[in-house]
């Protein structure tokens, strides 16, 4: 019996049809790709990444460039190279910078141990899977979804010292007894810190509860078989795995405190004890005075800060998880 073994030349290989599925290369995988998805990945990859350099790497060298020149903003030809004049004007005669720094560490401070635990108190609770429980999630998520300038504006409405419902709930909106929460120097501060945390701690909620939901059951079966209550399976077994969550909550809370700008701005921008970086930097550049120089060098102040927090921390956060 004898067998056909003749093969036809690829050269005469009859055309696929317009509907057939695309030919197989020599290796056996089909060609994706054609050069027009080639160039449409490349637009919608190259397009947003060309946008993010130009709008926040170069603009931020921009800014550190500056900040050693004198600049009132009109005219490139305007800008004169001052080398270390402004740090120097800023550290030792500005009234409002070291106040600015004092408000910005406490706003941190005032996130970090108040709204944060409270977050992860309402997450442990929501994790329970309790009736309503997205309701709950919906209600306590509310205020981050609202713009900050809307949030000023409800909370000068709470605080208002003739109508708002503080005052008239503690009978202090009567002639003589006013408390004026937004203009009193040593109220506004901390007035606006609750405001601040009312919207932080729906934040840190949904951080939490994203991270519960990745701990292993398994964890809470083998710690409840050993005898465990509920506080000690949260102390040492889902506590310890959240730990990239808590990375996540300290870099989050750092930038929620050093870019505090928008409640402060509404409630009485930035004056009578509410000082802060952002305030400063945003009176100097687009102020009456127009010092692009000036506010450029406090805006680097405030990178430094945020850099030599952050980055020490994600240092030492990612060598202990090498270790593990």
């Amino acid at each position: 019996m004898s067998t056909d073994t003749s093969t036809e030349n690829p050269e005469t290989a009859p055309a696929p049809s317009p509907g057939a599925a695309p030919a197989k290369s020599s290796t056996g995988h089909r060609r994706l790709l054609t050069r027009r998805d080639r160039i449409t990945l490349g637009l919608m990859a190259g397009v947003p990444t060309i946008l993010h350099v130009a709008l926040v790497w170069l603009t931020a060298l921009a800014s550190i460039a500056l900040a050693f020149t004198s600049w009132d903003g009109i005219g490139f030809d305007s800008i004169h190279w001052v080398g270390l004049q402004n740090f120097q004007q800023l550290f030792t005669s500005n009234p409002q910078f070291w106040p600015a720094v004092e408000h910005n560490v406490i706003w941190f401070v005032v996130l970090i141990l108040l709204p944060t635990p409270f977050g992860l108190f309402l997450a442990v609770q929501l994790d329970k899977k309790i009736r309503f429980s997205r309701v709950y999630q919906t209600a306590f998520f509310l205020p981050v979804v609202v713009s900050l300038a809307v949030t000023g504006f409800v909370w000068q409405l709470v605080y208002n010292p003739d109508t708002g419902l503080i005052n008239s709930l503690i009978g202090a909106n009567k002639p003589g007894h006013y408390i004026d929460w937004i203009g009193d120097p040593d109220l506004n501060l901390w007035a606006v810190l609750v405001a601040a945390s009312w919207r932080h701690a729906g934040y840190m909620m949904i951080l939490y509860l994203a991270g519960l939901k990745g701990v292993d059951p398994a964890l809470r079966e083998a710690s409840s078989l050993d005898g465990a209550n509920e506080w000690q399976t949260f102390k040492n077994v889902v506590f310890p795995t959240l730990r990239p969550t808590n990375t996540v909550v300290l870099v989050v809370t750092i930038i929620e405190a050093l870019r505090a700008f928008d409640l402060v701005f509404v409630f009485n921008k930035g004056a009578q004890g509410t000082e802060l970086l952002s305030i400063l930097v945003t009176n100097n550049i687009i102020g009456e005075s127009s010092r692009i120089g000036y506010g450029s060098a406090i805006a680097v102040v405030l990178l430094v800060i945020s850099l030599a927090v952050i980055i020490p921390y994600l240092i030492a956060t990612f060598r202990k998880e090498r270790r593990a």
